[in-house]
């Protein structure tokens, strides 16, 4: 089984700057890496071969439907976003606003992006803990933008349905999941996940 993410804490005197902290990733590409509010790094080992999977094809399914639907964009695990906490965040699979996305310079578009997705979704695999990534969910709600986020436990079949000022809602092995008023029409196949 893969191990939980490595924690490293940063003395206050060397915190990274937004740019000493993006060169920080480029120059550890093949790492998963993020950053707390607090400035502590997790580095996050690789993914398993199912979860890996399981991550493609929820990626997949929400590109099929983002491209008919031509109103946003998505973005895969590998992309940050900076939240407005000063967290530096990756979720396993998101979506943005057309609007919102063309809003940002160029160069925003290159680094790591300083908008919090409209959707968000967070797969556990078999080794995550299932509080820090309720606690992930819970600060994506708090970000301004964010209207909707899935968590999803492939290890107990559950899927937890997060919206901004909402408590948490949980569907027991659901076969599909709607995106509701923010993605209208999208249908995610929990078969092709679980």
């Amino acid at each position: 089984m893969l191990s939980s993410p490595l924690v490293v804490q940063i003395p206050p005197s060397m915190q990274m700057t937004d740019e000493q902290f993006f060169d920080f990733c480029q120059v550890n590409r093949d790492l998963r890496i993020e950053r707390n509010q607090f400035g502590e790094i997790s580095i996050m080992p690789p993914t398993g071969g199912k979860t890996g999977n399981r991550n493609f094809s929820i990626a997949g399914q929400l590109y099929v439907w983002a491209e008919k639907d031509g109103t946003g964009v998505c973005f895969d695990s590998s992309t940050g976003f900076k939240l407005s906490t000063g967290a530096d965040r990756s979720p396993d699979v998101s979506w943005m606003k057309l609007e919102r996305w063309n809003s940002l310079s160029a160069e925003q578009q290159e680094k790591f992006v300083p908008l919090c997705p409209d959707f968000v979704v967070e797969l556990r695999s078999l080794s995550d803990n299932l509080k820090p990534l309720k606690e992930k969910m819970e600060e994506y709600m708090r970000e301004p933008g964010v209207q909707l986020g899935l968590l999803i436990d492939r290890k107990h079949r559950r899927v937890y349905i997060y919206r901004p000022g909402v408590p948490e809602k949980c569907l027991e092995n659901p076969a599909t999941v709607s995106g509701e008023l923010v993605l209208p029409g999208f249908v995610l196949n929990m078969s092709k996940v679980w």
